[in-house]
C-alpha cells in the first residue's frame, strides 16, 4: 500500500514534518507501507503559479499524482491565525474537488499551544469532509509541550490504527484507551514539592 504524508511546516527542522514522520512510521509498524512525502514549502511558487496559470508545474503535478493515487493520506499543517496555514489550504485547492472522494485521511497540525487544538475539528476536519474523504475519527494535534509528554505517542498509535484500517477496509482494531488519570491525581502533581 502507498501512504503519502502532506507536511505544510515551514521551517528545516520542522515539528510539523517531524509529527508526520512520527504518524507514517506508526502505521508503516502495523502494515507494510511504501510512504512518500510531499512537503508544500518546496512547491509554494508552483502552487501559486497554478492558481494564475491553472496548470501545475513539473514538481506540483508530481505531488498532485503522488496524493490521488495514495491509499491513504496523512495531512500535518502548522496553525496560523487559528487555522490551517495558507499554503496547506491552497494545495488542496488545486487537487481537483473529486480526486479525494473515499480516501482515508488522517489529520494532524502542530502548535504553540493547547489553545488551538480544535483546529482539527473546525478547520481540517470540515475541509476533507467537502473533499469527501474518509477521515479517521482520531485526529492529532500536538503542542510544544506535548513533545515528549506522556499522551501524545497513545493519540499517534490509536489513529495510525485506525487509519491502517481504512487502508485495508476493515474497521480499526480496538486498542487500550490511554490511561485516565483521576483530577485530583493531576491536581497533586501540579503542587510544589516539599
Amino acid at each position: 500500500m502507498k501512504l503519502v504524508v502532506v507536511s505544510a511546516g515551514l521551517s528545516v527542522p520542522s515539528s510539523t514534518r517531524l509529527l508526520g514522520d512520527r504518524l507514517a512510521a506508526a502505521v508503516g509498524r502495523q502494515v507494510d507501507v511504501d510512504v512518500e512525502v510531499v512537503e508544500l514549502r518546496d512547491l509554494a511558487v508552483e502552487i501559486a503559479h497554478n492558481f494564475t496559470n491553472g496548470f501545475p508545474g513539473r514538481k506540483l503535478a508530481a505531488a498532485l499524482d503522488a496524493v490521488t493515487s495514495a491509499d491513504g493520506l496523512i495531512v500535518v499543517t502548522p496553525v496560523f491565525s487559528a487555522s490551517y496555514s495558507g499554503l496547506f489550504k491552497s494545495f488542496f485547492d488545486v487537487i481537483d474537488k473529486d480526486a479525494l472522494a473515499g480516501m482515508p485521511v488522517l489529520i494532524a497540525a502542530t502548535g504553540g499551544t493547547a489553545r488551538h487544538s480544535l483546529v482539527l475539528e473546525h478547520a481540517l476536519r470540515p475541509l476533507f469532509a467537502y473533499l469527501r474523504a474518509v477521515v479517521v475519527p482520531t485526529g492529532v494535534y500536538a503542542a510544544s509541550e506535548d513533545w515528549g509528554a506522556a499522551g501524545l505517542d497513545g493519540r499517534v498509535e490509536r489513529a495510525a490504527g485506525e487509519l491502517v484500517g481504512l487502508m485495508a477496509g476493515r474497521p480499526a482494531k480496538k486498542g487500550a484507551e490511554p490511561g485516565v488519570v483521576p483530577f485530583e491525581e493531576q491536581l497533586a502533581a501540579l503542587r510544589p514539592a516539599g
